[in-house]
């Protein structure tokens, strides 16, 4: 066979090999081909001498323009550190109605806080601070301990039965377990607690031993009328957001056993500023999102 033989169709020479009718051609590389290549490797070298590109020993070829990618983030980092710092202090210098008329501070406040809240309290009051059972809703409007800026300020610091000195105690007492009422009277009261917010209609004679039962052991908590009291963190029992839940069967294992929330203290965990954006966050972001 011929090595100048040349396919029919295309023109190309062959190789000169065929098999069971297939003829390998001799194509040449197109010459776009062979330039793409070589500016390739024209460019690599280039950049090898521009940037950092050889490990050595110890080091690495710094390269002509200088570029450090390295210097380049911590630079960029200590910049947003610098800013952090800035708006950090501003938020702890000012007090909550001041940063509330700071739109600035407050598109930051908006921006973080999550990162915050998902960090700290998120495990307890949920992603959008609905709470759960046993854990308060933060944005029903119903406070345990209040829900104006020094109260919630406080209560983020101290926590609710926590470690700290000041801590906010609160326990209800397990009137059935410590022998206080029988099983019928905690009945009794708990029908009685759950007319005070409509969720029951007992009657007269119902309604009268419980009121007395009330009176007797709840009032010197939760008021004469059942509205609760932030001093002691004793629930509004009138209103409809419960903390435990307002069924019959959860009122008398309230009641009977007794209640001890716990909240931790933030004071040692989180800075002023930190604070400060948690409550904003609870008092003025997450409401707006509602």
């Amino acid at each position: 066979m011929s090595v100048d033989e040349r396919d029919p169709l295309t023109g190309h020479r062959t190789t000169g090999h065929e098999w069971n009718g297939i003829t390998e051609l001799n194509t040449r590389v197109p010459r776009a081909v062979w330039w793409a290549i070589g500016l390739t490797h024209a460019w690599a070298v280039l950049m090898w001498f521009l940037l950092p590109s050889w490990p050595l020993v110890t080091t690495y070829t710094k390269g002509l323009l200088g570029v450090d990618q390295r210097q380049l983030v911590a630079g960029q980092l200590a910049a947003a550190a610098r800013d952090h710092d800035q708006w950090m202090s501003r938020i702890a210098s000012e007090d909550l109605p001041t940063i509330r008329g700071d739109k600035e501070l407050m598109a930051t406040v908006a921006e973080v806080a999550p990162a915050l809240w998902g960090d700290n309290c998120q495990a307890c009051h949920g992603r959008v601070a609905t709470g759960g059972p046993g854990f308060p809703d933060l944005v029903d409007k119903s406070w345990l301990w209040g829900g104006d800026d020094d109260a919630v300020l406080e209560t983020i610091r101290v926590g609710v039965n926590s470690a700290h000195p000041d801590t906010r105690t609160s326990q209800m007492l397990a009137f059935g377990a410590g022998g206080m009422l029988t099983r019928d009277e905690i009945r009794t009261v708990a029908t009685y607690v759950q007319s005070l917010s409509g969720l029951a209609t007992p009657d007269d004679a119902t309604r009268q031993a419980g009121a007395q039962l009330f009176a007797d052991n709840c009032a010197s908590c939760h008021g004469d009328d059942g509205t609760g009291d932030t001093s002691l963190g004793a629930p509004n029992l009138t209103d409809a957001f419960w903390l435990y839940g307002s069924d019959s069967e959860t009122l008398f294992r309230t009641i009977y056993g007794g209640r001890h929330g716990w909240m931790p203290t933030w004071e040692s965990r989180l800075s002023e500023a930190q604070r400060k954006i948690l409550a904003l966050y609870v008092l003025n972001v997450l409401p707006e999102k509602q």
